[in-house]
């Protein structure tokens, strides 16, 4: 059985811009607002910190800001991903030297592979590392998507430990924790799956809604371990309004403006992405005073 990053709520965060750059301050206190809320991981660098509109010395200076501001105080998992093999291999060599826990390695976009390159690519940035690699799929972003027997094969990958799966078919979820069984660590990559996932077996969510309930996300996947399914399965629906509100836009729309409504100044999101609809605006609003977050 390989070693788990993590088992419960990684918050997938979001990146706090200026016009000039990266507002690390807003970052820290985002930082440091998850931490004291219990989550078990805290994903730099990924979809919802818009990595995508990044420069490369941007991420590094990122990269390096959340390692030492969270200072091992709960585990760092970094993006890495790239349709450019080369490159997702430098930027794995990076976070790992800079001390990263684990890689979050999304498969190469537009570009794409067949699945027997999805194999070489993961192989050959797995080789390159010694740290814990967790493959991200999410097809409806990148027109790739890594199957089960494709699981099952970079499984055998010491260092290839899970899968964020962010396809929204539990069906192929089942068979990849029925062919991989411990070999590869499950992790929901959709927020209205959490507890759909865990049943499955997975070890927690890569989560937006963490965002902006990090204690309930971890309370809702820490109830499910300690065996109150119940009540784990009653946290899930309560929060689906909530979870349809901060994906009515594309990820990170959507949640960027609803951190600043609770008093965060994270800005807008980089072009090609856009501000919030004053229509879906006053939804979010309405749904986040349900649930007293603002």
């Amino acid at each position: 059985m390989k070693k788990v990053v993590f088992e419960g709520c990684g918050t997938a965060i979001s990146t706090p811009f200026t016009e000039d750059g990266v507002n690390f301050e807003e970052f820290g206190k985002l930082l440091e607002d998850q931490i004291k809320n219990n989550v078990d991981a805290i994903i730099v660098c990924g979809t919802t910190g818009e990595s995508a509109t990044m420069s490369e010395e941007e991420k590094k200076e990122v990269i390096k800001y959340a390692i030492n501001k969270i200072n091992k105080r709960t585990k760092v998992v970094i993006g890495t991903g790239s349709n450019n093999t080369k490159s997702a291999v430098n930027m794995s060599k990076f976070a790992e030297e800079a001390g990263a826990d684990a890689l979050l390695v999304v498969t190469p976009f537009y570009n794409k592979t067949t699945q027997k390159g999805l194999i070489e690519h993961y192989k050959t940035i797995a080789e390159a590392v010694k740290i814990p690699i967790i493959m991200y799929s999410v097809a409806s972003r990148t027109g790739v998507n890594i199957t089960p027997e494709t699981c099952l094969e970079l499984s055998k990958i010491e260092n290839i430990v899970a899968i964020k799966e962010a396809s929204g078919n539990i069906s192929q979820v089942a068979k990849i924790a029925s062919l991989c069984k411990d070999d590869l660590a499950i992790y929901s990559g959709n927020d209205d799956q959490i507890i759909p996932v865990l049943s499955l077996g997975g070890k927690g969510v890569i989560s937006v809604l963490s965002n902006v309930m990090p204690k309930y996300t971890h309370d809702m996947t820490k109830a499910f371990f300690d065996g109150d399914v119940e009540k784990a399965r009653k946290m899930q629906l309560d929060v689906l309004d909530l979870v349809d509100a901060l994906f009515c836009e594309v990820n990170p729309i959507p949640v960027k403006y609803a951190l600043n409504l609770m008093g965060y100044d994270f800005g807008k999101p980089r072009l090609p992405l856009i501000e919030l609809s004053d229509k879906n605006k006053e939804n979010l609003k309405n749904v986040m005073k349900k649930h007293e977050l603002i």
